[in-house]
């Protein structure tokens, strides 16, 4: 119970911040209709249910959150971590695009953008050297079968 607690609360602080609060309440102008509301809720419901999917493996499976502070303890490689690497956070990015196709924003595409460049520059300078370091040659591995953002030949 304590874990999935401390997953919530992660996922309404960073991710909620990240991919809701911004976008809705801080970048968002009124919302379209039609076809624009139906293709932003696919990749509305598609990055949320990846997001989910992954907190999901990280509680599980490797007993530990999102958090870096409270990591989980096992190399997580299942579910969509079979297919990239980084699943959580091209779930967050399809959450922010949902939003840009929804309300037709510029302002919110350029903030996707953004986002994803943060993101990888906290894969490279931050996490890989990390779980290199906690996990050795069992992410070594991981890293040489499984792209880092999008799955397919490495």
């Amino acid at each position: 119970m304590r874990l999935l607690l401390k997953n919530l609360l992660f996922t309404f602080l960073i991710p909620g911040t990240v991919a809701v609060y911004v976008p809705v309440f801080v970048l968002a102008p009124t919302a379209a209709d039609g076809l624009w509301t139906g293709l932003s809720s696919v990749l509305l419901t598609t990055g949320a249910a990846t997001y989910a999917w992954c907190v999901w493996d990280f509680a599980s499976f490797g007993r530990g959150t999102p958090l870096p502070l409270d990591a989980p303890r096992k190399l997580v490689v299942r579910g969509l971590y079979r297919y990239t690497r980084n699943p959580m956070y091209v779930g967050v990015l399809t959450f922010i695009v949902g939003w840009a196709v929804r309300y037709r924003s510029a302002s919110l595409f350029a903030y996707a953008a953004v986002v994803a460049i943060a993101f990888e520059l906290f894969v490279i300078l931050y996490e890989e050297p990390h779980l290199r370091l906690v996990f050795g040659h069992e992410y070594d591995a991981y890293c040489a079968a499984v792209n880092r953002w999008l799955p397919g030949p490495v």
